[in-house]
């Protein structure tokens, strides 16, 4: 496995492998890997031949007021993980590297960055889109590999590549959990171990949903309040938003038809936890 921390570097590795006809897939991270990282890793070993492995805290999605500083950044673990799951190359740039000078260029996709997490972090879409347009450019791979878990990220993505005619596949993962429920989480290790047990809430309010919408419930403000009324049994969850959306255009539904996403975003403790599942009423 080779490790580059230059973009001159990436670029010459995978041009190598580009020039040997192997398919290139790549796995964009902000470190801190955990068993979700290594699905998407293993995917991309398993559908690609050169695999490619970022490890990039961007900066430009954290407010002043997030975790950025705090961030883990484990990278000599993470290095070791990388190595045991098969990867080719793995990039792990400096901030210095990614944002030589002041950035002026953004690329922001409207409408589908509006609700959900965008409603209260208004930055944090603009800075994954403009890093991974940047990353895309860098690595050019034929693959990306991103998690279910953070689907309007992957949705967003998808959608960025269609409009701007990137040449690349996104490929998006089944959300990996505990062996309770919890999705698994970088941000899980802020959590006290009575925090991870509050925290569970979370994916029983997504089964809940579930349930409903399979017993034929239609109407979302009911799903949505039984939701919202299990999470709020732990004084300690502060709840961010509960929503059920259309999974393609992101738009709040009132009423369930087709495929939907549920989606849960809380404080609890120093974390924000966020998770969702897809329910498809048009199989009931």
């Amino acid at each position: 496995m080779e490790i580059a921390e230059t973009i001159q570097s990436v670029r010459a590795e995978v041009k190598a492998a580009h020039e040997k006809g192997k398919k290139v897939g790549f796995v964009p991270t902000m470190g801190a890997l955990h068993i979700g990282h290594i699905s998407l890793i293993e995917t991309a070993v398993q559908e690609c031949d050169f695999v490619v492995v970022s490890i990039f805290v961007n900066p430009a999605q954290f407010r002043p007021s997030e975790d950025f500083e705090k961030y883990p950044r484990p990278l000599k673990a993470d290095l070791e993980i990388c190595k045991k799951s098969g990867v080719d190359l793995v990039f792990a740039p400096t901030s210095e590297e990614m944002y030589e000078t002041e950035n002026l260029t953004w690329v922001s996709v409207e409408k589908l960055t509006e609700g959900l997490c965008g409603h209260s972090r208004p930055a944090f879409f603009r800075g994954v889109a403009t890093v991974c347009t940047k990353l895309f450019n860098i690595v050019m791979p034929d693959a990306a590999f991103f998690g279910q878990k953070d689907a309007q990220q992957a949705i967003v993505i998808k959608r960025m590549v269609a409009d701007l005619n990137m040449p690349l596949e996104i490929v998006v993962c089944p959300t990996v959990r505990e062996a309770d429920g919890l999705a698994v989480s970088s941000r899980n290790e802020y959590l006290s171990a009575q925090e991870k047990k509050d925290a569970l809430l979370i994916y029983k309010s997504l089964q809940k949903c579930r349930e409903m919408i399979e017993s034929g419930e239609t109407g979302t403000a009911s799903i949505i309040a039984q939701m919202r009324e299990m999470l709020s049994r732990c004084p300690a969850i502060e709840i961010d938003y509960v929503s059920i959306v259309d999974v393609e255009t992101l738009q709040s539904l009132e009423q369930i038809r087709g495929r939907v996403l549920a989606a849960v975003a809380v404080r609890l403790g120093p974390a924000r936890l966020i998770d969702n599942i897809v329910v498809d009423a048009g199989k009931q």
